[in-house]
């Protein structure tokens, strides 16, 4: 195969399509062809370790040494050095099933690539297995990741290059090159107008074929979206991934200070959450989809062992299952056609609230415009929520046990009766509405008509502020999630004969948290919907103190880092995660300042029941 042939199939591969076309041809000149024939073996566990291997042409297996664990692979398929086999601590073998074509390279050829090409090295991890360790707990520093740096530290440029609104196609090249950057702000005197990038010009100019003397106006993208010299490196991270962006220009006191550029961050493995989304962007049917997602899993344990904040892995998390979700619903759209009326997909839960883990179920539901007709509309809005939900599932993130899904009848409705849901739960609080209500309160809009939820949860806020015999109940329910403590202050542990001598660290721990900034929130008629972002309402509403918010929001990333750091530790020790934390995993320091996370907790569990007279 000729390296342009090759580098056009590398092209589309989610492993190296990141990469640039100079480094593309470097990887197919370097690797070496290999044909094999039916049942020859490809590389035994010593090759598997020092070797990576692309599968071509046909079809082949991997076996651990027991041949107990056999897996298939298909053309694209990767295995060996950097893969997950040679990251499992298992001897693998490959084996062809029919005739094979591999493409064959050194572990030093793509240690070398790696480090030119970030993205590459996201996928191909070349960390050897002994060197992962999780942190021990209670060690995060979320402080010191350079997230929590402003972004104009992270610009690489000393000076924003900008033109004015005036100057034609041509300059704005001649200047880009000149420069050699990858884009240009376009200034109607100082005040930012847009920004044109190197894309712009192949897009918008090259393909076209416009006149290079038209304005450069013509092909800005105008009112770009921008941050503060003062916004964090995660601000800069999400935005570029949940708006599909890799330029943001940013500004200081109103003018434009620099563009940060997704190549700026492209050395730091947090911003693979950039690449995984461009990638998710790419794929055009679920089995595509479902490789790039079980990415996610890495992603976070990276995050993890890198210290960062569990409120930052929760939302990184959260923005990969947006990408999907947002792109399984065009595919549907792809599949089945326009949707006949305006609608809008809805997440609840962890992902509403954008704390999501790697391995989840799903929470969703679909908000339809009044017009809808269950005899016009709805054969429609049954197979497409469906085909999006099992989407979805074959992902990972499994069909809800509960049913409180789109694609679920019930939970597919025109606005006006979910109007009636809320009222009828609110007016009538037995155990199943506030279950109903605490769900579906953490609703965020996703795709479709955002003017839908809007509407809807003016209505919902209006009906519970200030309501007190509704919030009465709602602290009933929460007080059930009681923090594990004892009469006297010390820890207590599960019930449950399988965790004996552990602590539940969602249901017990993050769970109450969650609880408590819900109950703040319909009080206090907040739209926040992330249960940080509820607290600091709550506090700017006056419904809790200041210094309590704090100690709040304190709480909440102790336990809730502390969970994450147990699953890392499970993970790298091939254990399948959970959220009891074994009490020897604990030193008599981080006992004590579980005991007060959990302290304050209780306190203003009791604070709310005394205030509203929790009823069960």
């Amino acid at each position: 195969m000729e390296p342009e042939t090759l580098v056009h199939r590398l092209q589309k591969h989610y492993a190296f399509s990141q990469a640039n076309d100079a480094s593309l041809l470097r990887l197919a000149e370097m690797g070496t062809p290999l044909n094999a024939a039916p049942r020859q073996k490809i590389a035994d566990p010593h090759e598997h370790t020092e070797y990576l291997y692309l599968l071509l042409e046909g079809n082949a297996e991997i076996h651990d040494a027991d041949q107990e664990l056999t897996l298939r692979l298909q053309a694209d398929s990767l295995t060996g050095y950097g893969t997950r086999s040679s990251l499992h601590g298992t001897a693998w073998t490959t084996t062809g099933i029919s005739s094979t074509i591999w493409l064959k390279w050194s572990s030093k050829e793509i240690d070398l690539l790696c480090q030119t090409e970030p993205a590459m090295g996201f996928y191909l991890s070349h960390r050897k297995p002994e060197a992962i360790e999780a942190p021990p707990i209670g060690t995060r520093q979320a402080t010191s990741n350079w997230l929590s740096a402003p972004v104009r530290t992270l610009l690489r440029s000393g000076e924003a290059i900008c033109i004015q609104q005036e100057a034609s196609v041509r300059d704005a090249a001649i200047l880009m090159s000149e420069r050699q950057v990858s884009a240009v702000l376009i200034l109607d005197q100082s005040r930012l107008l847009g920004i044109v990038t190197d894309k712009d010009l192949r897009n918008r100019v090259v393909s076209t074929g416009l006149n290079i003397q038209s304005p450069v106006s013509a092909i800005a993208t105008l009112q770009p979206r921008t941050l503060s010299a003062g916004d964090k490196g995660f601000d800069a991270i999400m935005l570029m991934a949940q708006q599909h962006i890799h330029h943001i220009p940013i500004l200081e006191e109103g003018l434009p200070i620099g563009v940060l550029c997704a190549n700026d961050l492209s050395e730091q493995r947090q911003a693979s959450a950039i690449f995984l989304v461009k990638n998710i962007q790419k794929q055009s049917t679920t089995e595509g989809l479902c490789q790039v997602v079980s990415e996610v899993g890495r992603l976070q344990l990276t995050l993890a062992l890198q210290g960062a904040s569990a409120l930052i892995i929760g939302k990184m998390v959260t923005a990969i299952t947006d990408a999907l979700t947002k792109r399984l619903l065009t595919l549907a759209h792809t599949k089945f056609g326009p949707a006949p009326i305006p609608y809008l997909w809805v997440a609840a839960g962890s992902q509403a609230r954008e704390e999501q883990s790697a391995k989840t179920d799903q929470d969703n539901c679909m908000i339809l415009d009044d017009a809808y007709s269950a005899s016009e509309h709805g054969a429609y809005f049954e197979q497409f929520s469906r085909w999006v939900c099992d989407g979805l599932d074959a992902c990972g993130y499994i069909h809800c046990p509960g049913e409180m899904m789109a694609m679920t009848a019930q939970w597919r409705q025109p606005l006006k009766q979910w109007r009636a849901y809320f009222e009828r739960w609110i007016r009538t609080p037995d155990p199943k509405a506030l279950m109903l209500t605490c769900v579906f309160f953490d609703m965020r809009a996703i795709e479709g008509d955002f003017t839908l939820l809007q509407s809807l949860r003016a209505a919902v806020l209006e009906a519970t502020r200030k309501n007190s015999l509704f919030l009465a109940h709602m602290v009933g329910i929460a007080l059930k999630h009681q923090p594990p403590l004892g009469l006297f202050g010390q820890l207590t542990f599960s019930r449950n004969q399988e965790n004996l001598r552990k602590i539940d660290l969602k249901h017990g721990g993050t769970v109450p948290i969650i609880d408590l900034a819900r109950i703040y929130a319909l009080a206090g008629g907040s739209h926040a919907v992330n249960t940080d972002e509820r607290l600091i309402h709550a506090s700017e509403g006056g419904e809790i103190s200041e210094d309590k918010t704090r100690d709040l929001r304190e709480a909440l990333e102790l336990i809730a880092g502390m969970r994450i750091d147990h699953q890392t530790r499970q993970v790298s020790a091939g254990l399948r995660p959970d959220n009891y934390l074994e009490i020897n995993e604990l030193s008599h320091l981080e006992r004590s300042f579980l005991k007060e996370a959990f302290g304050v907790v209780k306190g203003l569990q009791s604070v709310l029941e005394q205030r509203y007279g929790g009823r069960n």
